[in-house]
């Protein structure tokens, strides 16, 4: 989308989307699509979502893939207004979809027949969409914690929705979802900082950055200093904390919804890597694939850990 689109009427830009997404979806299914969507744009994701039951499997896809559509805005516009118009046009084509009017969109089509057999509430999906808008209006976190609400919204949301497609009601995994939602989210940022300063766009808190009187421009640069790591060990920190808090609870979560949280394998791999590096965030072993990750996650299934 280019910014003369901004001048077309909300009708004009519905059918421009709808025909592009109609010739994608004729040469895949839409269960194909969002699989392949997340495979492309997460593959971490892709490998914790392939290993599910197959009674969750495909609603995970369709949930995680809408989550990916939403997240990609942001790095598909050059112009936040124009974002802010994709992020809308997202959100009435969900209330379509939830009224049974799904556009010719394969990650709605595939959304539309997965809530034909799931209830799966739409307060969540809103709260993915407005989580990216007020990010994409606001630019910059606050602080730790608005960091911490966004990790929220973001990612636990995206449990809560599978734990529904699973059936499971349970205030427990729940309270388990939210805190390695917050430390999932969390540490998703912290690896973002490399990348997202080549776009001269900072993810770190500002009161956390002003207490180590780190600006915002030596980051950019690319620059590791040890006040930079002492910025990066702060924020960590509190990805650990959710971190630990969720392992502490493992035991009171129900035995078949362990299976859906194996990136917590990711979220501590991470965190261990990245205190080997000592808090430097632009250590390029920290960029590295992990080769034996799907091993570790489906032994990690085999264990039902």
């Amino acid at each position: 989308m280019n910014v003369c689109m901004v001048m077309l009427s909300k009708p004009c830009t519905l059918v421009r989307c709808c025909l592009r997404w109609s010739s994608t979806y004729k040469r895949q299914t839409p269960a194909e699509y969002c699989l392949n969507l997340v495979k492309k744009n997460d593959y971490e994701s892709f490998l914790c979502t392939l290993l599910l039951p197959n009674n969750v499997r495909s609603s995970a896809f369709a949930i995680r893939a809408f989550n990916t559509e939403i997240a990609l805005v942001e790095d598909q516009v050059k112009d936040d207004q124009i974002g802010l118009m994709r992020l809308k046009f997202w959100e009435e084509t969900l209330n379509k979809t939830y009224d049974g009017k799904p556009p010719k969109n394969p990650t709605h089509l595939e959304l539309h027949r997965v809530l034909q057999e799931n209830k799966l509430s739409k307060h969540y999906f809103k709260r993915l969409i407005e989580a990216r808008f007020n990010q994409l209006s606001n630019s910059i976190f606050i602080n730790l914690e608005s960091l911490e609400k966004y990790a929220e919204n973001t990612v636990s949301s995206v449990y809560y929705l599978i734990l529904e497609a699973q059936g499971t009601k349970d205030v427990h995994t729940d309270h388990y979802a939210s805190h390695l939602g917050k430390a999932h989210g969390i540490v998703t940022l912290i690896r973002s900082v490399p990348y997202n300063a080549q776009k001269r766009k900072m993810v770190l808190p500002q009161d956390i950055l002003m207490k180590h009187n780190v600006s915002s421009e030596s980051i950019f640069q690319g620059k590791s200093t040890k006040e930079l790591r002492d910025v990066v060990y702060d924020v960590s920190c509190r990805a650990k904390q959710h971190f630990d808090k969720a392992l502490s609870m493992k035991k009171q979560i129900k035995k078949e919804s362990r299976i859906i949280f194996l990136s917590s394998t990711i979220v501590g791999n991470y965190l261990e890597k990245l205190q080997r590096a000592d808090f430097d965030i632009f250590d390029p072993k920290l960029s590295k694939r992990n080769n034996v990750l799907p091993l570790q996650l489906y032994w990690n299934k085999l264990l039902n850990k």
